[in-house]
């Protein structure tokens, strides 16, 4: 029977790898494009099972021998998830390449070698292992000034997102683009997969009076879009500053799909920051984290699932799983946890909520979860309604990170997902219409 058993799943690793064969590898600009055909390669994870790995752009870079960077002064923004297959760090590779000139690091939130903790400022420092100079863009500047790039022909951006607009980085891509353009620099984008998927769209476009460095750029919460396709689209949309647009290219993935989760891909995860070890925290970013800049409930930052968790002291943990399981939210379940956070809000108190398990990513209403959680929390607990305790700071980062004011507004009237859905879904078939353009992958 195991070797019936071992001979099955041969057939089916067989079969995954073969459907994961084909792939757009064309690096695209204004003016040019290049291709390559090398065969995938193979990776394994800690468990040693070897899977068909999507190549990032760095490796795609590589195989075209760097020749978009040829002789080129290099400004590479990146943090620890900039990393090829096996883990080398884009820093080291450029470094290393004979035909490239790294001549400066441009470190966002957390620092280029994730040095930083989440909302630290992170200072002007020299790279020790490459002695390349640091530029901070995340303190008072987060925008490479002029100063910055005099050395730099090309800024290279290349980080690990996670597919949500309050998420930092594409804030960074954004004015980096913007730079670039202002100084008459070249900007490339090293692609890399949207751990949420390429189809998912969801919540409003970010409004006037709600930009800031959560919301940036006129895009859903959930764009579906990888960095390199945003940039496209930024671009293409004149989104960035006075409508100036970026000498732009983008080195594609080889091997990705839009339907692909992050575990098909065979790449190594490193996470973007200490709140997201893993892929399935990605996924539940956008679930909780809204809600969790009201500090009414904690989301389990502080407990080892950050993101994963809704938890008070005084939440009654069966009845409120009991509430939302009954709620027949599709692709999504709950389970009663008790828990103790190491840190942060709630810190060293038990608390009682629940565990929210996404079983079906594509048919999940990802963001709208946290809306249910504070509509069965609101009817359980009238005295513990979600914005009646939350300061004036608080409540305009909620605005904020929602792109609107009017969602607070519409949901602030009963607590009910019922009067925030048609607003918050208003803007989803517009943007996919438009953002198709700009797409690099089936």
């Amino acid at each position: 029977m195991m070797k019936m058993t071992a001979f099955i799943s041969a057939i089916l690793l067989t079969v995954a790898a073969i459907g994961c064969g084909s792939y757009n590898s064309r690096a695209t600009s204004a003016d040019s494009t290049t291709e390559t055909s090398d065969p995938q390669p193979t990776i394994s994870d800690n468990r040693h099972r070897s899977a068909p790995a999507v190549l990032p752009g760095i490796e795609v870079l590589r195989r075209n021998g760097f020749e978009e960077l040829d002789g080129l002064r290099v400004g590479l923004i990146t943090n620890p998830t900039g990393v090829d297959n096996s883990l080398k760090s884009t820093i080291d590779i450029l470094a290393e390449a004979p035909n490239v000139r790294l001549t400066a690091l441009f470190a966002p939130e957390h620092g280029v070698r994730g040095d930083h903790v989440a909302g630290a400022s992170v200072a002007n420092d020299t790279d020790p292992k490459t002695g390349v100079p640091i530029y901070s863009l995340h303190g008072k500047t987060r925008k490479p000034t002029a100063e910055m790039l005099q050395n730099v022909d090309v800024l290279v951006y290349d980080i690990q997102d996670i597919g949500t607009r309050s998420y930092t980085f594409i804030s960074t891509m954004g004015l980096a683009m913007e730079a670039a353009a202002q100084n008459g620099k070249k900007f490339m984008v090293l692609d890399r997969p949207n751990p949420l998927g390429g189809n998912k769209v969801e919540g409003n476009i970010a409004e006037q009076g709600c930009f800031s460095f959560v919301s940036q750029y006129p895009i859903p919460y959930v764009y579906g879009l990888t960095p390199g396709e945003l940039a496209r689209y930024l671009n293409g949309e004149g989104l960035l500053k006075s409508g100036m647009k970026a000498d732009l290219t983008v080195i594609p993935m080889k091997g990705w799909h839009r339907s692909m989760t992050f575990a098909e891909t065979g790449m190594p995860w490193v996470l973007p920051s200490p709140h997201i070890p893993d892929p399935s925290t990605a996924l539940l970013y956008p679930a909780t984290g809204i809600m969790g800049e009201l500090d009414y409930v904690s989301i389990g930052v502080g407990y080892t699932l950050p993101f994963k968790l809704t938890g008070a002291t005084w939440i009654n943990a069966q009845a409120l799983a009991d509430r939302l399981t009954a709620l027949k939210i599709p692709g999504v379940e709950f389970r009663p946890i008790h828990y103790k956070p190491f840190y942060a809000i709630f810190k060293g108190e038990n608390l009682h909520g629940v565990e929210v398990y996404v079983r079906d990513a594509e048919a999940a209403p990802l963001s709208l979860i946290q809306f249910y959680i504070m509509q069965e929390l609101a009817a359980m607990y009238p005295t513990q309604k979600a914005f009646s305790k939350a300061t004036q700071a608080r409540l305009n980062m909620f605005d904020k990170v929602c792109g609107s004011p009017k969602i607070r507004q519409l949901f602030e009237k009963a607590y009910k997902v019922s009067d925030i859905e048609e607003y918050w879904n208003k803007d989803i078939e517009g943007f996919k219409a438009r953002a198709e353009i700009y797409q690099l992958y089936k």
